[in-house]
């Protein structure tokens, strides 16, 4: 009803504007037709979507419309590359043992020493309270989530900061899901037009032209479930991608594994039928992102339409990467390895140069101060991330992080977590160290010349007295207990985790 309401606003809105002479063709790029004192923010999250799957065969619409009228990151990445975790960065501009979201389970427990996860320990912790939608709404913007918000999110309420709320319940899922639809629950099924990444391509369009006809800034969080296992494509789209290959790096069923740690020592080399459902899940997941590179043509045009893509930024990215067979990984994320923590971004904007690449360390812990940048709002003193504008724009007159905080914990609801599992690293530009809880540890000289897929661990042959182990070590140590910056007047420079970062 409410929905229904909304567009009848906006059609005898637009018909208004009609009348005044107001209206214009679509030219893309074209200004906008009231000038907005604020750019508006589009920030479009894929599931479980690697670097490499943001190519122009993949995704001809993004690279066009993103890729070629914006500036690309070549070395994005997630501190936890897994799902709840990333999105809770994301929401804080913090590091995983800032927001102490650990895992996708939905646990919250008051006590400091058991980690939390998932939305109950999102919410169990104050973040609905303070976050990207409650500042940007602050700093006066109209804001909309579209899709999925946290894993385990089951409320019937909205939470605060957001002005409009479509969000999939619990399950997410590409047919036969629930949406929480500002506060009412809706059920979509199995027909085509339920298809969830399509239902989201509608619900943002009518966003986009609603909050341009109110003349306010607006921020738009579109979170598609696609590529997500099981990675269903749209009708339209299932076959496009037959036979097709999933990558093939030279890490790929590592033959020599006796230098990695003991849960990769275990695993058997991959099997001819491991590789095959390898490949037809690339398959899947290539075809399911059709819908979302139709998805983000849908956006840019809409922008055009409504007369405000000139004033416009649209974020494009992951919450983590995905494995196909490297180091004998062969599905899922949640790992150190290039594979789970790099992602794809591309943003586009006013001040953004087309064509543009940057090979400077970003995490999901900017986009945060990045909007609040551009809303020209203050920074909340307790956010870990930089924002992006110096880059963006090419006027860094400051040194830039050099490096960035890899951190993970294994889920049981044993307090003996399984120490395999939990590690801290840090990235450089060309080194990445690990420590396991267990006591092993990695050094890799990602080098391009040297061993950018990970394959030679030379932690336990280089000299642990000289660079880079010991300089590593100390600053890994610096990283991974950085707390929040409680002054807020302190300069961002000097925020300890941005200190850590910057090696100072």
């Amino acid at each position: 009803m409410r929905r229904a309401y909304k567009h009848l606003v906006l059609v005898a809105l637009v018909s208004l504007f009609a009348g005044l002479g107001m209206t214009g063709s679509y030219q893309e790029g074209s200004p906008a037709q009231t000038a907005a004192p604020k750019p508006n923010i589009i920030f479009i999250l894929t599931d479980d979507m690697r670097k490499d799957d943001l190519k122009d065969s993949y995704m001809p619409k993004t690279t066009s419309k993103l890729v070629a009228k914006g500036m690309s990151f070549q070395n994005a990445f997630v501190s936890n590359p897994l799902c709840c975790p990333s999105r809770a960065t994301i929401m804080r501009g913090q590091y995983a043992h800032n927001t102490k979201v650990w895992f996708n389970n939905n646990v919250f427990d008051p006590d400091p020493n058991i980690r939390d996860g998932g939305w109950r320990g999102y919410k169990g912790n104050g973040s609905e309270d303070d976050n990207v939608a409650t500042r940007l709404k602050g700093a006066g913007y109209s804001t909309g989530l579209f899709g999925k918000y946290l894993n385990g999110y089951t409320a019937a309420t909205v939470p605060r900061g957001w002005d409009d709320w479509f969000a999939f319940e619990r399950h997410f899922s590409y047919y036969n899901y629930d949406v929480n639809d500002n506060g009412a629950i809706r059920h979509f099924g199995t027909t085509n037009i339920d298809y969830s990444t399509d239902v989201l391509n509608a619900q943002v369009k009518e966003f986009i032209g609603a909050s341009a006809a109110q003349g306010k800034p607006f921020f738009a969080y579109v979170a598609p479930y696609a590529l997500h296992p099981p990675a269903t494509p749209a009708p339209r789209d299932q076959h496009t991608f037959d036979g097709l290959q999933a990558p093939r790096l030279v890490s790929f069923d590592e033959e020599d594994v006796s230098d990695k740690p003991p849960w990769i020592q275990s695993r058997r080399r991959l099997t001819s039928d491991d590789i095959a459902h390898i490949n037809l899940r690339h398959e899947n997941r290539i075809e399911s992102l059709q819908a979302v590179d139709d998805l983000v043509g849908a956006v840019v045009r809409t922008l055009g339409e409504q007369g405000v893509l000139s004033n416009t930024y649209i974020v494009f990215t992951s919450d983590n990467g995905f494995h196909h067979g490297e180091h004998r990984i062969p599905d899922g994320k949640a790992r150190p390895y290039e594979e789970s923590v790099r992602v794809p971004l591309v943003i586009r904007g006013p001040k953004v140069q087309p064509s543009s690449s940057t090979d400077k360390l970003v995490l999901n812990t900017d986009y945060l101060p990045t909007f609040m940048g551009l809303a020209g709002a203050q920074t909340p003193s307790y956010v870990d991330g930089r924002s992006l504008l110096p880059v963006l724009t090419g006027s860094t007159t400051t040194s830039w992080r050099t490096a960035i905080l890899i951190e993970g914990r294994a889920y049981s609801a044993d307090p003996e977590i399984p120490v395999d599992f939990n590690y801290n690293g840090i990235r450089t530009s060309t080194r990445k160290y690990i420590e396991y809880e267990g006591g092993f540890s990695e050094l890799y000289d990602l080098s391009p010349v040297a061993d950018p897929n990970e394959l030679t661990n030379t932690y336990y042959s280089a000299e642990p007295t000289v660079p880079p182990r010991p300089d590593l070590k100390a600053r890994l140590d610096a990283l991974k207990s950085c707390q929040p910056q409680d002054d807020p007047t302190t300069p961002e420079v000097e925020k300890p985790c941005q200190a850590a970062e910057n090696g100072s």
